[in-house]
């Protein structure tokens, strides 16, 4: 893999107002992607392996690419501009036709994380892009304590809830 990008996780996902934040980094640093409600759902979908009665948007794409042979292999988070993440999907098909053939495609970052998490593919990061980004590491560890309240919020009631990868592992909600 080339140096000039860096392994990255999901760390979690929140909910907001607007969509969904997700968070994504590495031991590091870690930042907030904002994605639109539906990408959010797909993603906590994948992560807590929730049945669905008909196939959504990236699940057809997955039996799509299942059927002619093709897997996603990886996905790059490549470049960030006017506060938008541009990401880059890497397929790889084998198939009776062809030899092994890699495909690149453009694609939003957020639906790079959302195959990335729904086919198990690593997620790497430009190291351009992960300098650039403001790091979240802090608001992450607060909101995934509970612990997102300063003094002066102490006695009010804000509603929050974060999906992480780990409770994804043992089934939890955090």
């Amino acid at each position: 893999m080339n140096s000039s990008v860096e392994h990255v996780h999901l760390k979690g996902t929140l909910p907001t107002s607007g969509g969904c934040g997700i968070f994504i980094g590495n031991d590091q640093k870690i930042i907030i992607i904002y994605v639109d409600q539906m990408v959010g759902n797909a993603i906590m979908m994948f992560l807590k392996d929730l049945p669905k009665e008909r196939p959504q948007t990236h699940d057809l794409f997955e039996h799509v690419l299942t059927s002619l042979g093709a897997k996603v292999e990886r996905v790059i988070i490549n470049d960030f501009k006017d506060g938008v993440y541009y990401g880059r999907l890497i397929i790889s098909a084998e198939n009776e036709i062809e030899e092994k053939k890699i495909i690149e495609i453009d694609a939003r970052s957020s639906d790079c994380i959302a195959l990335a998490i729904q086919s198990e593919a690593p997620i790497y990061m430009a190291k351009s892009v992960m300098k650039e980004s403001e790091d979240v590491s802090d608001i992450f560890t607060k909101v995934e304590s509970g612990n997102i309240f300063t003094q002066e919020d102490e006695g009010q009631w804000i509603g929050c809830l974060l999906y992480t990868s780990d409770a994804a592992d043992e089934g939890l909600g955090v």
